[in-house]
């Protein structure tokens, strides 16, 4: 896609701001900034502050960086002018996402620990230890409880503090139905999907990407208006693999980072971290290990559907395949929009590289939906073609 934005401008612009907010928080302190952790959503930075390591992330506008590098919020000088004011706000991104942090810590969940935010900048002390998506990358057989795990620890997320501070401040920016409603739409949604993949594809697969994905993308528009499961509970909001920690092992406790908390449909969590899981799956599967990882899937959505009656589970099954598919959409296209100048994180590069296996999964799978074919059905061919994407 055409870059307006000069990539090298904002990474010095934000380093910049990281450092004066530092100063601003801890004056006096002596500031190192480390290295810059590749994203395609906000720009995060290690820091050192008087000898005392954080992260730090900062937030152009409360929209991904590759939305600014594309030129969706104008020229670099309007982004710039605008910045100051949006980073002032009580509502801005980053002040909503530190809220959350310390409501889900008085809730009882464990999360990274804020440090400061001010200036557009959050600081949070570092997690360390393998992610989920590391685990189950290493150990495909223990999928199954990893997930349910990480679940069964969001129960946390209906309690009145959580729940409180979820609808005082949302961050429905980062809701997976929001953000394809707003990618798509007839107005923007054309030039959008027109650009798709010019700066990481050659053209011939690039074409082929973009029929594909225009014709997911219409089956999914007529899908995601079937019938709400129920009332709106918490939800996480960006519940990814790697957003998971366990820093004393995959026995030990989990670590959560990043949340985005928000009203929703039940299943909305469990599909985003299904969509990534699957990703990941596609992009980088273990040695001998995608059966398994597939099996562990189906075991957690197996003990959700427990609990259900038979109506409730085929339609807590169809909207769960919906939303994992139009997850994986928002998230491959926004790869595929990066300017080349935006370095990738490395499964977003894997993405990219294997996106006509992903696309040959969501076409496949929404087929199965559009034509209405029994949701259990549908679960099982939907898991079946997965595993043959792993392997193409």
């Amino acid at each position: 896609m055409t870059t307006v934005v000069d990539a090298a401008a904002l990474s010095g612009f934000c380093s910049g701001q990281i450092r004066d907010a530092a100063s601003s928080l801890w004056p006096g302190e002596g500031t190192s900034l480390g290295p810059v952790a590749p994203s395609v959503t906000g720009y995060v930075q290690q820091i050192k502050v008087g000898g005392r390591s954080l992260f730090a992330k900062h937030s152009l506008l409360g929209v991904s960086l590759v939305s600014v590098l594309r030129g969706s919020c104008g020229s670099w000088e309007k982004v710039v002018a605008e910045q100051t004011a949006y980073a002032a706000s009580p509502t801005s991104l980053l002040r909503r996402e530190a809220a959350h942090l310390d409501a889900l810590a008085a809730g009882g969940l464990d999360v990274a620990r804020t440090a400061g935010c001010v200036g557009g900048v959050l600081f949070t002390e570092p997690v360390t230890g393998p992610t989920l998506a590391d685990l189950v990358f290493k150990a495909p057989q223990q999928t199954g409880e990893l997930l349910g795990r990480t679940l069964t620890a969001l129960e946390v997320l209906q309690r009145p503090v959580v729940a409180e501070q979820a609808d005082r401040a949302a961050i429905t920016e980062r809701g997976i139905d929001a953000t394809f409603r707003r990618k798509f739409n007839g107005i923007s949604g054309r030039p959008y999907l027109d650009q798709l993949g010019t700066a990481r594809l050659e053209e011939r697969p690039r074409r082929g990407v973009a029929i594909v994905v225009r014709q997911v993308i219409a089956r999914l528009l007529r899908l995601r208006l079937a019938p709400a499961l129920g009332p709106a509970q918490v939800l996480y909001g960006d519940l990814k693999p790697e957003h998971v920690l366990f820093p004393d092992g995959p026995d030990g406790r989990l670590v959560f980072i990043d949340p985005g908390l928000q009203r929703g449909p039940a299943h909305a969590d469990t599909a985003k971290l299904l969509s990534r899981t699957v990703l990941a799956l596609i992009t980088a599967p273990p040695p001998e290990g995608t059966t398994t990882v597939l099996d562990g899937v189906d075991d957690c959505v197996q003990d959700l559907l427990r609990p259900m009656n038979r109506a409730m589970g085929r339609l807590y099954l169809r909207k769960l395949l919906v939303t994992w598919l139009m997850d994986t959409v928002n998230i491959t296209t926004t790869y595929l929009s990066a300017p080349a100048g935006l370095p990738l994180p490395a499964h977003a590069g894997a993405a990219v590289e294997r996106v006509e296996a992903v696309c040959t999964l969501l076409d496949r799978v929404s087929a199965l939906l559009m034509a209405d074919v029994e949701p259990a059905s549908s679960w099982r061919l939907a898991m079946s073609h997965t595993a043959k994407a792993a392997t193409r």
